[in-house]
């Protein structure tokens, strides 16, 4: 019976020394602008400003609060923030191409072969241009040779195959400008499924390492 009363009267002080360290025994602690260490029993604005530490009746720090940020920091870091958001955006979506990639080809010969189709499919629009700029040229050659034996003979070119001079040779030089814009499209393209095949490569033998580790 007594060991009950001594235990219940144990657990009665040390909820009581609980209650008093967490209520009036509290107390805030900081360092000013200067360095200089203050406690208070209350929280000052500085306190805020410089950030704080909340000790109790044991002198034990409970909790820590950071100093406010200024309107800068805050900018800065909602600008972190959103920088941050784009990069999981585009990290995230690149694994998703990554796992597209691998469900895609079972091998690195079935990539190059997907990637030959879309070289020959400007190869042949490449092809096909040229062939309509060798007309294009022809029918100027044509033009030109009678305006020459127009001038030849004493006669002025009609207006109308002037401007039709005029016109070819407009057109004969967009052709060109297109026919070289594909051809540096397949450059840059060819560069780009190579690096895709390398790419591929490092991606199916990181999955197979992994498969096969225990």
């Amino acid at each position: 019976m007594r060991a009950r009363v001594l235990v219940g009267l144990v657990a009665a002080l040390a909820a009581s020394m609980v209650w008093a360290a967490g209520t009036g025994a509290t107390k805030y602690k900081w360092r000013d602008a200067a360095g200089a260490l203050h406690y208070s029993d209350s929280l000052p604005p500085e306190a805020v400003k410089f950030g704080y530490e909340v000790v109790n009746g044991q002198g034990l720090v409970i909790k820590r609060v950071q100093r406010a940020k200024t309107a800068e920091e805050l900018a800065a870091d909602k600008a972190q923030a959103a920088r941050d958001k784009v990069e999981r955006a585009i990290a995230e979506q690149r694994e998703r191409d990554d796992a597209q990639l691998l469900s895609m080809y079972d091998n690195e010969a079935a990539l190059k072969a997907a990637h030959q189709q879309q070289l020959d499919s400007i190869d042949q629009e490449v092809k096909a241009a040229e062939f309509s700029l060798r007309g294009q040229e022809q029918a100027l050659a044509d033009l030109l040779d009678r305006a020459a034996a127009a001038e030849r003979g004493g006669k002025n070119l009609p207006e109308a195959q002037t401007q039709r001079i005029a016109d070819l040779r407009a057109q004969i030089e967009g052709q060109q400008q297109a026919i070289a814009r594909r051809q540096a499209d397949r450059e840059a393209m060819q560069t780009k499924l190579e690096a895709e095949v390398q790419h591929f490569r490092e991606l199916k033998a990181k999955r197979d390492a992994a498969r096969s580790s225990p």
